[in-house]
């Protein structure tokens, strides 16, 4: 099995799969299958009389994961060096006897109240100067020594007690990092990290160009901590910095853990505030750990099958393989404008969506309504008097199709020939200077990402430091930070054959967030024989025509230049504000058997669908499964020898899909045929094995 697992290369071997014969319990929790359906539960708010009950509901759900403790921290140590886990290792010994596997949240978002009265130095301050106070969670200051060495203590304490227990498969770090402090200690790390990066002040002020508006230091302790309208320079380097300190937060967790577990248990730390959050790089979080997670929410409104396809590709790409999905929505939660419910079957249309992107765990939070505190209203199985609500049998529906296939998707992943490049650096520092309030940056990611998904029907996205030689088509929406290394790294890609396209804003910025003396693309400007004489924030549609037909631009515009005779104009502007008149807006050189290519504005979707046809065509990369009938979604996944497809109706009308050969619905016993039939919101899983 552990040969197969590293064959594969898959986040599998950590999974239950591969606990080690001799220390597996006996019964079913060892044999969980690849696919598992989970829950949230929280053991202690509720009396131990009533945990038999409701495993017994999760049991009969096919629910085989709860995740628990990460917000337990003040059952775990009700007095300081006081620490009571017996009620922990009978929740989890209980949860094994109903066939339940468990992964534990370290409690370290949610500080108990002794802790947070008797050492305030603990708490965060805001930008404002105030500091937090007790009676929320994630009040605490993520650089305090203090709080990092309570957080070492209870957390060797879990690692002691069940780092070897095999009905624990994972530990959770915490959950959803967010806040930063702005504390006069956080304030020292700042400039000590400063120190340690520019050595010298001189190269600090040459980097960050402090001869405007008379900024130049004299000393560190000078340089502020702030986060809004502050030289640009200062401002990115204070997100690398903040992404550093939840790094050694994250670090100071999994370094005692790494000395108390099982090397089968899995390290994770789930990501909130949607996968498009951005006050942390991710890819840095997610460097150590075993695998990526994240929350799943739609908030108001249904789901938007684009953006949390897109969502779920970006976790995928930050540790390039499978990934879970820690917290999904249960049908509604308690913090949106209007906190509508779900339709009936798009929680499990939801689930499925998620595995066709490469989850292999779906957990919902929570199990059962809290009696009190913050979240009252949001969405569970179980209400506050413990029976099912209506979502209950949905997600029994989902469980059980998760135990039924988990076999056959066992080993798979999708696999992509194209890929979205996504920078944070590049995201901070458009956001720190919009230019428009209308460039919206996720818009812009899923202008391109909806046409790429819809002909190629496989995407991946990653970082554009990642291997990149494996994929055909590499297109950069948005890549305005293109320091000289990265951009060696872009041309190397090129020169081994792969099309590359930069979208509107590559290569404004270097590595210190400062103008690129190339004008852009900054260090690819040779390469790609022409440059952006000037950018334009535009106040409505200019007309563009060429290669991709007759369309507008909008939001923004870029006149463009050829500097060499074999870089081609594919598009040009129409009559607009007179300096766009008749100037390319994308050109594309070709280079050996690659290409670079750069699209200068933000085209309507009809001419956004005609250019990636476009790139697409010439890359070589086919539609993965074939013609699809509008709003039906497919997902591949494969393993040496076994291809798996997942069909889903976003329609609000039957759909019925001619297949590209007979294959078999696993879903749904039965001969092989030609075609399905989807009903609204429903989903196919199509064994292919011509």
């Amino acid at each position: 099995m552990k040969k197969l697992l590293f064959c594969l290369g898959l986040w599998l071997a950590y999974s239950p799969f591969a606990i080690p014969q001799q220390t597996a319990p006996e019964g079913p929790a060892a044999d969980t299958s690849s696919l598992l359906t989970g829950v949230a539960w929280y053991p202690e708010q509720w009396p131990e009389s009533r945990w038999e009950t409701d495993l017994s509901l999760m049991e009969a759900a096919h629910i085989h994961l709860v995740r628990i403790g990460e917000f337990a921290w003040s059952r775990i140590e009700p007095q300081e060096g006081s620490y009571d886990l017996d009620w922990m290792d009978r929740a989890i010994a209980l949860a094994a006897k109903h066939h339940i596997v468990t992964v534990i949240g370290t409690p370290t978002d949610a500080p108990p109240a002794w802790m947070t009265q008797r050492y305030p130095d603990i708490l965060r301050v805001n930008l404002n100067g105030q500091r937090d106070e007790h009676g929320n969670r994630r009040q605490f200051s993520y650089t305090s020594p203090r709080y990092l060495a309570f957080c070492r203590k209870v957390v060797e304490q879990l690692g002691r007690r069940f780092g070897h227990n095999p009905n624990v498969i994972g530990w959770q770090i915490g959950n959803e990092f967010s806040f930063d402090s702005y504390d006069s200690y956080t304030k020292k790390l700042f400039q000590q990290w400063l120190r340690d990066k520019y050595k010298t002040l001189s190269a600090l002020n040459q980097h960050w160009t402090t001869a405007y508006w008379s900024q130049t230091y004299t000393a560190w302790e000078q340089i502020p901590l702030e986060d809004t309208r502050g030289n640009p320079g200062l401002l990115l380097d204070h997100r690398r910095f903040v992404s550093d300190v939840w790094l050694h937060f994250e670090n100071n967790q999994i370094d005692v853990l790494r000395a108390q577990i099982t090397p089968w248990q899995f390290i994770t730390t789930n990501i909130g505030g949607l996968a498009w959050s951005d006050r942390w790089d991710h890819y840095t979080i997610a460097h150590p750990l075993d695998l990526a997670s994240w929350d799943d929410y739609v908030g108001q409104g249904q789901v938007d099958p684009y953006k949390d396809g897109a969502m779920h590709d970006l976790i995928r790409g930050l540790k390039q393989k499978n990934f879970w999905v820690m917290e999904a929505q249960p049908g509604f939660v308690n913090w949106a404008p209007i906190n509508n419910a779900l339709d009936r079957g798009e929680v499990r249309r939801m689930a499925w969506a998620a595995v066709g992107h490469g989850a292999d765990a779906i957990c919902y939070w929570q199990w059962r309504s809290a009696l009190n505190g913050q979240e009252q209203y949001h969405g569970a199985l179980l209400g506050a008097d413990g029976t099912p609500n209506p979502l209950y049998t949905e997600i029994q529906q989902i469980g059980e199709e998760f135990h039924r296939l988990g076999p056959e998707l066992y080993g798979t992943t999708p696999q992509s020939e194209v890929a979205i490049l996504h920078d944070y650096d590049s995201r901070w520092a458009i956001d720190f200077e919009p230019h428009t309030a209308r460039y919206d940056q996720l818009q812009v990611l899923l202008d391109f990402y909806r046409p790429l998904r819809d002909q190629a029907q496989s995407v991946d996205i990653v970082p554009p430091d990642a291997d990149l030689d494996r994929y055909k088509l590499v297109v950069a929406p948005s890549l305005n930070v293109i320091p000289d290394k990265l951009g060696q790294h872009l041309l190397r890609y090129v020169q081994h054959g792969g099309r590359l396209v930069l979208g509107p804003r590559s290569g404004m910025k270097d590595a210190f967030n400062a103008l690129d003396v190339h004008r852009q693309p900054g260090p690819l400007v040779a390469p790609l024989g022409g440059r952006v004489e000037q950018y334009y924030a535009l106040e409505g549609p200019v007309p563009v025509s060429g290669t991709w037909g007759t369309a507008t631009a909008d939001i923004w515009a870029e006149a463009l230049s050829t500097r060499d005779p074999q870089t081609r104009v594919l598009m040009r502007y129409g009559k607009s504000n007179g300096w766009l008149d008749g100037q390319p807006a994308a050109i594309t050189r070709q280079l050996g058997q690659g290409s670079i290519t750069y699209l200068g504005t933000l085209l309507d979707a009809s001419a956004m669908n005609a250019a990636v046809r476009w790139m697409l065509h010439g890359s070589g990369v086919h539609p993965v499964f074939g013609p699809l009938p509008h709003g039906v979604e497919v997902c591949r996944r494969t393993r040496p020898g076994h291809t798996i497809f997942i069909l889903i109706n976003e329609n609000q009308t039957p759909v019925t899909v001619p297949l590209p050969h007979p294959m078999k619905d696993l879903l749904h016993a039965g001969p092989s045929s030609a075609r399905v039939v989807l009903p609204v919101h429903g989903v196919a899983v199509l064994e292919s094995n011509p």
